[in-house]
């Protein structure tokens, strides 16, 4: 059995013709259901009632953390090309409604027929989960229980990308080699090299500005007793989304977020009023345990890591700071050439901590926004658990938007935590922690930006960055020379001397996106220069390598956008 499963705002369907040889009889022959998860089934040769059980349990469960409502039962044979016969297939889709219906409001689209269909799917509109339940589905459960000696190929290999659109930031990162996701992992990201070295760089830009605007960065363990979750609150707001285990008796969690052992390293010391603001970040991964149906290449794993930072000040430095960060937001999306709009987000229904507080931050964010004439959308009830928030939602070269940045100003978790510092009165006074991100997750990010590109990074970024090119053989030995040189002056390149033919180089190239291909035949190695191919098929003969090296430095210094 295969299912799409998919977490909708809507889903509506129109019968057309009937296709099958079988199909249900309905007077409804149109259907629009809200806020619903819909699942798309593929019944299978060979599936059974015990197959459809496995599939009921995932559903009832992935319902239950949703908190949704409705669920659509949905045929859908395009997922599979070993279909079982219309009649089996309509048993099986009927146990399956029957099933759910005991649980929730479920509807079942008619089966065998031809429908117009249209959905509206939650977060980006490519988000999906596909599963597949079976004799495989039963061995991946057994998996954990083989003895490390045993082979098993079936499940030790590579998720399938196959069937995805050209523009998904999936497709893009299997043909450029960034990326895999194994099915031993599910929702973690195995980085090849050249995504590794793009990951690199944007932990490398935000180093850089970080340091400009005076941060410290720290790092701490990634497990903690749950004692300190019950303090700041994440066991009461975000347990389901948490890992929790036993270990020798003692019950752990793995960090979903930074902000409760970044505050055991404030509390290790006293501060006094003039060593504020104290500024950190971190770069350390996280564990949330997604349910396995919102699990979506890039944009939403289960490990991931963030530009994450905690800033601990004053009340009266408030506005100054998250002026400095609306500074820090524009730096870094205009170098990624993306606009974008801000939210401001206020205390929703499950909060903790003095409603008068949430007035206050809620006020206090307002004012800095107002102050830096910042336009911005109000976002009743979107806030934070312990405070509010402005979140930035970033525009592709789509025109797609996606929420990146975020800034969360919190009167709640010094409190809980019981932080202070000595105030010039003499007396103890309880800062207020402002949480930032900018580039959020950075898998999402390079997702997203993978997407903003198609592939086609600005130099800085590209995992290569120039490939010399050799014409035949003769050159090897100067193409040699010339690649050497450009590794000596830090720009990541690749050498072809292969036999193969010039064009199928350069086509090899073009297909891998690199942004400079320098080809060297004997008219270059005769006058020690080089012919410059850019990405978009400009080419320039007879350029000094010297003079190529300066100028790609240059661009790469400047993260230059344009080629």
């Amino acid at each position: 059995m295969k299912i799409l499963q998919l977490d909708v705002n809507n889903i509506t369907y129109e019968l057309i013709k009937p296709e099958a040889s079988i199909y249900e009889d309905s007077d409804e022959k149109r259907a629009s259901i809200d806020d619903t998860l819909a699942l798309l089934v593929s019944v299978e040769k060979k599936d059974t009632e015990g197959t459809a059980e496995l599939a009921v349990k995932e559903a009832i469960d992935t319902m239950q953390k949703l908190k949704r409502e409705r669920i659509v039962v949905y045929p859908f044979a395009h997922l599979s090309n070993d279909l079982a016969e219309p009649k089996e297939a309509m048993h099986i889709i009927d146990y399956m409604f029957n099933e759910l219906k005991k649980h929730f409001d479920t509807k079942k689209a008619p089966f065998g027929w031809n429908k117009a269909l249209s959905l509206s799917i939650k977060g980006h509109p490519l988000a999906e989960q596909s599963k597949s339940y079976g004799a495989e589905g039963a061995e991946a459960k057994h998996y954990a229980k083989a003895k490390p000696t045993s082979v098993n190929t079936a499940i030790v290999r590579k998720s399938d990308m196959s069937g995805l659109p050209e523009a998904d930031h999936r497709t893009i990162g299997e043909k450029l080699d960034l990326f895999s996701f194994q099915e031993v992992s599910p929702g973690m990201v195995y980085w090849h090299k050249n995504g590794s070295t793009i990951f690199r760089q944007l932990v490398g830009l935000m180093r850089e500005l970080l340091d400009y605007y005076d941060y410290s960065e720290i790092s701490t363990p990634v497990l903690a007793n749950i004692a300190l979750w019950h303090v700041s609150g994440h066991i009461d707001h975000y347990k389901s989304n948490m890992f929790i285990f036993d270990s020798e008796g003692e019950n752990m969690g793995m960090k979903p977020m930074n902000c409760p052992s970044t505050i055991l390293v404030y509390k290790s010391r006293k501060w006094s009023y003039k060593e504020l603001p104290f500024r950190t970040a971190i770069f350390d991964h996280l564990y949330r345990n997604e349910i396995s149906g919102a699990l979506t290449g890039l944009f939403r794993v289960r490990e991931m890591t963030q530009d994450d930072g905690h800033i601990f000040a004053r009340e009266d430095q408030i506005e100054k700071e998250v002026t400095l960060l609306l500074e820090l937001v524009n730096k870094v999306y205009t170098t990624f050439g993306m606009k974008y709009k801000a939210k401001l987000s206020t205390m929703p229904e499950d909060h903790m901590g003095d409603e008068k507080l949430w007035e206050k931050a809620s006020e206090a964010l307002k004012k800095a926004l107002d102050a830096n004439k910042m336009e911005y959308e109000v976002k009743e009830k979107e806030g934070a658990f312990y405070g509010p928030k402005i979140d930035f939602d970033v525009f592709d070269s789509m025109g797609r938007t996606w929420q990146c940045a975020t800034i969360q100003l919190d009167y709640q978790l010094p409190l809980r935590f019981g932080l202070t510092y000595t105030g010039e009165d003499g007396k103890e006074h309880a800062p207020v922690i402002i949480h930032r991100a900018i580039l959020g997750s950075l898998e999402r990010f390079i997702g997203v930006m993978i997407e903003h590109f198609q592939g086609k990074f600005p130099t800085w970024l590209a995992p290569v960055q120039a490939r010399v090119i050799t014409i035949s053989e003769h050159e090897n030995g100067y193409a040699g020379s010339v690649y050497k040189a450009l590794r000596e002056n830090g720009i990541r390149a690749v050498l072809d001397d292969s036999d193969r033919t010039l064009e199928y180089k350069i086509r090899e190239a073009q297909m891998l996106k690199v942004p400079y291909m320098l080809v060297i035949g004997k008219k270059e190695a005769d006058s020690n220069s080089i012919t410059v191919r850019r990405r978009s098929g400009k080419q320039e003969h007879g350029v000094s390598l010297g003079a190529f090296i300066e100028n790609v430095k240059s661009e790469i210094k400047e993260r230059r956008l344009e080629q």
